[in-house]
């Protein structure tokens, strides 16, 4: 889009929200940049019939082709109606004289047949308009159907819908544009008078008749503390305040203004009453090549020896890491967070584990019913933020539903609970500790939109802050010139400021490209920094303004397309470091230029979280397989090395450290149950001195029955009493693997696919207890054979069982099947289970086929020479070969919503192509957490919504958005021994079934990969069966979500459904049932 066309936009957008609706439209009719939907319809409903042509003809003409006839007839034909059913005649015969006369050449009999309407008492009684019914009601069909043409006609492509721009952004760009002219006036003033925007701002040179020299007037480029807001005609600082940026007037939050209850950025308002602004926060950027307040000049742009860049340690954590902290003072001890609820303590020195804590709900008569509810729902509960107090004395936990809990930290190993809070409904998804009035306060946020402060020391509630449109993100608390404040950013990329009053929100900004982020302070406090990224995947880090709430600077270097929030943090009050593309970033506070990338010896994730120590020495990085790996700088490296050494006598000096720090918990009337005082640190490392430091060894006082709840992840099912289950019956013997299972579209049958190439399909005859006669583990189905007796079989000459690949597709309808067993692709009528044909043998073998879904006749078809081939059956012809890959194609997939086939190799590269044109559109390489895919199959499997799509690899699911092939989630065998033999998406999407080598059975939550549920095979399996039979191949009945099938690898099938009780996976018993709640 054109810059040009860009300002018309803008125009339009500043015009709509000052009210000038006539003027929008005029504009837009004028231009035909924009075609206002809603305003047409509104034109149409009311009968302005003149307004709604004239408003078309700046898009369309009369006569421009059918579809544009079409629309101005439908139009002049209603308003012909209307006249006949008002009775009004002679304006009826007006109408078709002037306005459908012109429409009489293209179709005469019509016109002529319009004409003898007039001649009628009730045009209804015409045999075309007998459903014909009041006014508005036929103002409305017309309108669909006027609809359904604009939206689908050529010229209103890319015109119906406004493009996404930030609020009042043309108020914005003169805001920025102003303070840009006011910076490089030659005499800048601290408060300036802007009173025209007619020519360019230039403040008087000052008064010099008292001596004053020129040279002592500050330079532009060394001071922005002067910006104003100019469209409110005065400055946001009070004129007496003549402090640089060195106390909280360089932030957002300027005493003079915020303390004021009678000055918010609400109540700013433009000279001329134009508009309300909410500060000049409103500014987005400002490009800048002066330099700023605090830069320091002497920096080398390179990375020394003070950076922590060399691998030192890796520790391991019992599940996936979401979130770490480094203590505060003793600075190698590390706080962990997992996303199973997880919390552990790590010396970093020595790479031993301290602690770890399960996630427990400690009162649950103190806890709320939402929770609960939540909580049988899904019972996952992770670690959505960790952290540490300010004298690290105390640490917060903030979970993925509801809660927090505060613990007490008093040395080694020792912990104890402090307060626990029912904080938010939804997840908490960040926390802050302040001191605002000498008091410890912790403040939350959630998904609840809502910010709250609470007393550490009673939990009670202080204030609650109210006013973002979306979930809150994060928070960030900070404290200049004994003034206490607060920022939060949400979801929908809000940053707001707070005071610690009822006053509301003092400032709102809106962060860059509406991202996603995440606020730091430097070191000393004096530089704002933010990392946020948008839903697009666009990552910006950028130096703020606090005063004038623009940005000062935008790093480069960051990708465009990440697939989660990339993670950043401040080292030395000098680097900026993140973690995307598998990497961490590092940058100068100084510059935008990249300095540096570090890979930490490869296998980071894709967007690590990364963590500094307060004095640099260590860097924490996520890399894959649940790893975090410690990096150092020379310093760090020296005590790594020295670490068996110096061990006990540092937790020695750790305890005495923090024993003036300790809370103590009995004295907290907010406590959670008092302690007998702990173990002596000695005591503790005389019993862990050969084996490690012991986990979970917390001295407590005896919990009440039943008051301590603890979440177990996921149901684990290990007998057949816990499941329905069926294996399907088969008179024939056997012995080889069923490669292929499918149900048919319409559910009423299975079809397997054994690996000697011989077709079982199986279907349920009518009951009473099985009326819809669809699979059921009630009652056996019937084992389908030809009259002949022989089985469907495919063409098996000079096919090598051992490196064959089986595969089939159903046609839409079910008639047909397409199949290949290392040969020749085969084609079955399934009504009679003849071998319909036989398809020309290729050069290759076939390795996985997909019907085209807009025609049943053809089909495409993987090759293990790694060419895809369109075939047409009627015909026998090949109408498409496509190439991309390098190795044989492992699956084939299409989407019809998208008219989009993707397609994947043992090359672990996914292509997709468009449908209708048959061209590559993209392509990428399917990365597993640990370098490149071992060659291996790799299925796939479009979702419901057919925009995202599964990817089954033996290593790990993933799941991908198609149009841009993003990274959406992935799940990594990991520690789990077994590699994944199959898996598949339930009907509705909302559960991925994955079969295992072992025979174990996961069911998944598809928003998040998070287990369900386990099946393991001594559930639907025999006692007799052998150890080594699994799962080969996995179908998921179309129409039931909880009903799957297991082909097996000893040629067997198993149908498996929840219990009726139950009704579905992820079923959860009662949260007073033994299996749920344990006491301590």
């Amino acid at each position: 889009m054109s810059l040009s066309k860009e300002l018309i936009f803008l125009i339009l957008q500043f015009c709509n929200e000052e009210d000038l609706k006539k003027t929008a439209h005029m504009l837009e009719e004028e231009t035909g940049i924009f075609f206002d939907m809603m305003h047409f319809e509104n034109l149409v409903l009311c009968g302005n019939w003149d307004e709604a042509e004239r408003y078309l003809l700046g898009f369309i003409g009369i006569h421009d082709d059918k579809f544009s006839i079409k629309i101005y007839f439908e139009i002049r034909k209603q308003k012909f109606l209307e006249a006949l059913d008002h009775d009004d005649r002679v304006k009826a015969l007006d109408i078709l004289l002037k306005d459908l006369k012109v429409f009489a050449s293209s179709n005469e009999e019509l016109y002529e047949e319009m004409t003898r309407l007039l001649t009628l008492d009730n045009f209804r009684t015409h045999n075309s308009l007998t459903l014909y019914g009041d006014t508005l009601s036929a103002r409305k069909l017309m309108m669909e159907e006027l609809r359904s043409i604009i939206e689908a006609y050529p010229p209103f492509q890319q015109k119906l819908k406004f493009p996404e721009i930030n609020k009042s952004r043309l108020r914005r760009l003169i805001n920025q544009s102003l303070n840009w002219q006011h910076i490089n006036c030659t005499y800048p003033q601290p408060d300036p008078e802007m009173k025209t925007l007619f020519i360019d701002h230039q403040c008087q040179p000052p008064d010099l008749s008292h001596g004053q020299s020129i040279e002592k007037i500050p330079s532009p480029s060394k001071d922005t503390s002067t910006l104003v807001s100019p469209l409110s005609g005065t400055s946001t600082f009070n004129p007496s305040c003549t402090e640089a940026l060195s106390t909280i007037s360089d932030g957002a939050l300027n005493p003079g203004f915020l303390t004021n209850p009678d000055v918010t950025s609400d109540s700013i308002k433009e000279t001329d009453s134009v508009a309300e602004t909410r500060s000049v926060g409103m500014l987005n950027e400002v490009a800048s090549a002066s330099t700023f307040p605090n830069q320091n000049h002497n920096s080398e742009l390179t990375i020394t020896d003070d950076f922590p860049k060399t691998v030192g340690w890796n520790l391991e954590p019992g599940s996936s890491p979401t979130t770490m902290d480094f203590h505060p003072i003793q600075q190698s001890l590390l706080l962990v967070g997992t996303d199973i609820g997880d919390v552990e303590l790590w010396e970093v020195i020595s790479g031993r584990k301290l602690l770890s804590r399960k996630f427990r709900v400690w009162k649950i008569k103190a806890i709320s019913m939402k929770f609960l509810e939540d909580l049988v729902k899904d019972q996952c509960v992770a670690v959505n933020r960790i952290l540490w107090s300010p004298d690290g004395s105390l640490f917060g936990v903030a979970y993925s539903k509801h809660i927090v809990q505060l613990y007490s930290y008093h040395s080694g190993n020792n912990i104890q609970k402090q307060l626990e809070i029912d904080a938010h409904v939804g997840g908490v998804n960040d926390l802050a500790f302040s001191k605002p009035n000498e008091q410890l306060c912790v403040i939350t946020c959630g998904d609840d939109k809502l910010i709250k402060v609470w007393d550490v020391a009673t939990g009670i509630r202080q204030f609650v802050f109210e006013g973002h449109e979306a979930p809150v993100y994060s928070i960030r608390s900070h404290v200049k010139s004994s003034i206490h404040f607060l920022f939060s950013t949400s979801t929908n990329g809000e940053i707001k400021g707070w005071l610690y009053d009822n006053l509301g929100h003092r400032i709102s900004y809106d962060a860059p490209g509406l991202a996603c982020t995440r606020m730091a302070y430097s070191a000393d406090g004096k530089r704002l920094f933010s990392c946020g990224t948008n839903k697009e995947g666009v990552t910006s880090i950028v130096e703020w303004n606090e005063s004038e709430g623009y940005v000062l600077r935008t790093y480069l270097g960051l990708s465009k397309c990440s697939s989660g929030v990339v993670q950043f943090g401040t080292s030395k009050n000098r680097f900026l470091a993140a973690g995307d593309e598998h990497l961490i970033k590092v940058w100068d506070f100084d510059s935008v230029e990249l300095l540096a990338t570090i890979d930490a010896d490869g296998e980071l994730v894709e967007s690590p979280h990364i963590c500094f120590n307060n004095n640099g020495t260590f860097l924490a990085v996520f890399a894959n397989h649940n790893i975090i790996k410690i990096l150092a700088n020379s310093d760090g490296l020296q005590l790594l090395q020295n670490a068996d050494n110096h061990f006990v006598d540092y937790l020695r000096t750790l305890s005495e450290n923090l024993t003036e720090l300790t809370v103590n918990p009995t004295a907290t009337a907010g406590g959670a149950g008092a302690t007998d005082g702990g173990t002596p640190l000695e005591d503790s490392l005389e019993k862990n001195e050969d084996t490690g430091i012991q986990e979970d060894e917390e001295p407590e006082s005896p919990a009440e029955p039943y008051d301590v709840l603890e979440v177990r992840n996921f149901n684990v099912i290990d007998e057949p009493s816990q499941l329905q289950s069926l294996r399907l019956p088969s008179e024939m013997k056997m012995n080889k693997k069923i490669s292929r299972l499918m149900y048919s579209n319409a559910g009423n049958a299975i079809l397997a696919l054994a690996a000697n190439g011989i077709h079982l399909l199986w279907k349920w005859p009518k009951s009473e207890t099985n009326s819809s006669a669809e699979p059921a583990t009630k009652v056996a189905p019937q084992l389908c054979r030809p009259k002949s007796g022989l089985p469907m079989t495919n063409d098996l000459n000079g096919v090598d069982f051992k490196k064959s690949v089986a595969c089939f597709a159903f046609s839409k309808n079910d008639c047909y099947v397409a199949s290949a067993s290392g040969g020749a692709v085969s084609l079955f009528n399934m009504m009679t289970f003849k071998k319909m044909r036989t398809f020309a043998q290729p050069k290759a073998a076939a390795t996985c086929i997909a019907f085209y879904p807009q025609d049943n006749n053809i089909i495409a078809i993987g090759m293990e020479d790694s060419a895809i081939i369109l075939y047409k059956f009627p015909g026998n012809e090949i109408i498409k070969e496509l190439k991309a890959h390098s190795n044989g194609i492992t699956s084939l997939a299409f989407s019809r919503g998208l008219n989009v086939l993707v397609s994947t190799g043992s090359d672990a590269q996914v292509v997709v192509w468009d449908s209708i044109l048959w061209e590559k559109k993209k392509n990428r390489m399917l990365q597993k957490s640990v370098g490149r895919l071992p060659p291996s199959e790799t299925y796939l499997q479009f979702h419901k919504d057919e925009t995202h799509f599964l990817a089954v690899h033996d290593t790990h699911l993933a799941i991908y958005e198609t149009t841009e092939l993003k990274h959406v989630n992935q799940w990594d065998v990991g520690g789990f021994c077994a590699r994944i033999s199959h898996a598949a998406f339930s009907c509705d999407g909302h559960l991925v079934y994955a079969g295992f080598c072992d025979g174990t059975v996961l069911i998944f939550n598809t928003s998040n990969l998070h287990v369900k549920c386990e099946i393991n095979p001594s559930a639907y399996l025999p006692s007799h069966i052998s150890s080594n039979m699994y799962p080969f191949a996995v179908a998921t009945h179309p129409r039931d979500p909880n009903q799957f099938a297991l082909g097996l690898t000893d040629g067997g099938v198993v149908i498996i459904e929840p219990l009726e009780s139950e009704g579905r996976w992820d079923f959860h018993p009662p949260v007073d049932n033994e299996t749920m709640i344990s006491t301590l």
